[in-house]
């Protein structure tokens, strides 16, 4: 233990002074509490806006760096943590499952907790982490062998550890945990190995499982140790036993909306990638062929696990289209309660928030081709020329025929966060413009290894730019402005109501835009790629912005003609953190 910590520790326990903790108030007012982060998202709806005005656009220049912090080692992998602030201590996560306490005003480490992970565990898209979760005195996240961990929120020490899923089976876990009336609901990863995706909640004190939800049709949830209800209905919409392997990985995590008490969780694409091995009818009959719930956006109640709605984005999903990407609370422009979503299938999806039901879907990347639209229902219009080819009807059967996709198997949108702005009602959202060469494949499964059956190439789709930030009105789908980045964007995107929007770059800059016309205000070089998520808080009167920076991720290993693009780009390992000094606040 850190001689800091245990001074601490020993101090308040003579003098008879209770520790602070997280509580259940906390978590719902995080957003409103702007001395303090403790949820993902800035807020349990995920829509990563700030109330502070003290750093705006007059002063924002201003913006000085207060301290930073290396992570240290040779883990200089991607760091797509998102920072987290209570009680003069700010926590991160880093690669390879490690978690860091830093003193807030310092940038001092206070203890460091490192998983120690076995050989043979199979993280499909980099050994990155994307945050903790904190309530009462623990603070919890999830290791890449799969492992929820718990540990003492002073300390570090280890309070308790429990399984997600088997890591030699190809199951992994990268999310940050959420917390709701002392359930701590985790999703998982893994979907490229055949795994099933599920929900778990579990008693935030004990551990002990409180329920589970599978998220593909035929799988048995379960409540209090017993057997609940089955999720779907067996064989509806898968053939035979591939429901059994069937993929839908919750590998990013989920929101919670207050306003319905419903935990909403996206899922990933169903397995394996040949959709004809999988397709049980056409479009023409129903819903027979469609794989549910994979490629979907899940309501569940937080209280039993049950599914109380489903919208799925992707049906019959073939070009690895998963729909987990964040789904945030917000109101519309039109005085109504609204969720929206920007899917990796290049549609933005506005969704009735008391019961998911669809209301609109907008474009919002360039020359899409697996689809020609969606119909008023909010399903695809499917383009079938553009759906990768059945490898039994080629003359060899072993590669059915290649054709070139939009967006790329990488997303219109991946996993970077967008932020929703209170201020403005647009959101902001980091996007990227590329297509593949996309074919198919035979594949049987096989535990543990990868479940693809297909094969792809990544390019992009123009020359001067591939990474594009918009800002987009969620009620139009117009977007307001944009800012072209010559590498992939992928890293997380925060507002406030100062008028800003921050976000990072591949190259290393972290800048602040102004939220109404997308001019670039600020902008420091951090000296590696952002792939990471900043935050903001106030502390003694100032404002201050943290931010990781650290290039990795996905892109680098699956990026095909892109990865040798950003070859050049250098690794690391660095937190930092700015603040506007309170006599530069008032200056223009």
């Amino acid at each position: 233990m850190n001689r800091f910590i245990m001074a601490i520790s020993a101090s308040l326990m003579a003098t008879g002074v209770a520790q602070a903790e997280v509580t259940e108030e906390d978590l719902r007012n995080d957003q409103t509490i702007t001395t303090q982060v403790v949820t993902n998202g800035m807020g349990r709806h995920l829509q990563r806006y700030s109330p502070l005005d003290t750093l705006n656009r007059d002063n924002v220049q201003n913006l000085m760096p207060a301290w930073a912090f290396s992570l240290g080692g040779e883990k200089q992998r991607g760091q797509e943590t998102q920072p987290l602030i209570y009680d003069g201590i700010m926590y991160i996560t880093g690669s390879y499952s490690r978690l860091y306490a830093i003193d807030v005003m310092t940038g001092e480490e206070l203890w460091q907790y490192d998983a120690r992970l076995p050989e043979g565990i199979l993280p499909c898209c980099d050994v990155i982490n994307r945050g903790a979760a904190i309530y009462r005195d623990k603070i919890y996240f999830g290791t890449l062998d799969a492992r929820l961990v718990a540990l003492d929120l002073k300390t570090g020490d280890v309070v308790w550890r429990d399984k997600i899923g088997d890591y030699k089976a190809g199951y992994s876990y990268t999310a940050a945990p959420l917390i709701v009336n002392g359930l701590i609901i985790t999703g998982n990863s893994g979907g490229e190995f055949g795994i099933v995706g599920e929900v778990q909640a579990r008693d935030a004190e004990t551990g002990d499982i409180v329920w589970t939800r599978p998220v593909i049709e035929g799988h048995m949830g379960t409540l209090n140790g017993e057997e609940s209800t089955m999720t779907g209905t067996l064989n509806a919409t898968w053939p035979g036993d591939m429901w059994k392997t069937g993929g839908g990985a919750t590998w990013l995590g989920g929101s919670y909306d207050a306003d319905t008490d419903t935990l909403v969780f996206g899922t990933g694409n169903p397995a394996p990638w040949n959709s004809h091995l999988r397709n049980a009818g056409t479009p023409t009959e129903g819903n027979v062929g469609d794989n549910l719930y994979a490629a979907s956006r899940l309501g569940i109640d937080p209280a039993t696990g049950e599914i109380k709605w489903h919208f799925q984005t992707t049906p019959r999903e073939g070009w690895d289209f998963d729909g987990v990407n964040e789904v945030v609370a917000f109101t519309g422009s039109d005085g109504n309660k609204y969720f929206g979503t920007a899917d990796r299938n290049g549609f933005f999806y506005v969704l009735n928030r008391e019961d998911g039901s669809f209301v609109a879907a907008h474009p919002f990347v360039s020359d899409i081709t697996w689809a020609a639209g969606i119909d008023e229902n909010g399903r695809p219009i499917f383009n079938e020329d553009n759906r990768p080819g059945d490898p039994t009807a080629a003359a060899d059967g072993n590669k059915g025929e290649i054709i070139f996709a939009v967006p790329s198997f990488l997303g219109g949108k991946n996993w970077m966060p967008m932020a929703y702005s209170q201020h403005t009602g647009l959101f902001y959202v980091p996007s990227n413009e590329w297509g593949m060469d996309i074919w198919n494949e035979p594949i049987t499964y096989k535990e543990g290894a990868a479940y693809l059956g297909a094969g792809f190439t990544i390019k992009p789709l123009f020359e001067d730019h591939i990474g594009s930030l918009k800002a987009i009105d969620p009620m139009t789908g117009e977007i307001k402005w944009e800012f072209q980045n010559p590498a992939p964007l992928w890293g997380g995107v925060m507002t406030t109501a100062g008028g800003l929007v921050f976000t990072g770059t591949p190259e290393g800059r972290f800048i602040a835009f102004d939220d109404e016309t997308g001019e670039e205000l600020w902008s420091f070089q951090t000296g590696s790629g952002i792939v990471g998520q900043p935050v903001t808080w106030e502390q003694d009167g100032e404002q201050f912005v943290s931010v990781i920076s650290g290039w990795g991720g996905a892109v680098p290993l699956w990026g095909g003609e892109v990865a040798k693009q950003v070859s050049f780009l250098n690794q690391g390992g660095t937190l930092w953190t700015f603040k506007l000094p309170r006599q530069l606040a008032g200056n223009n």
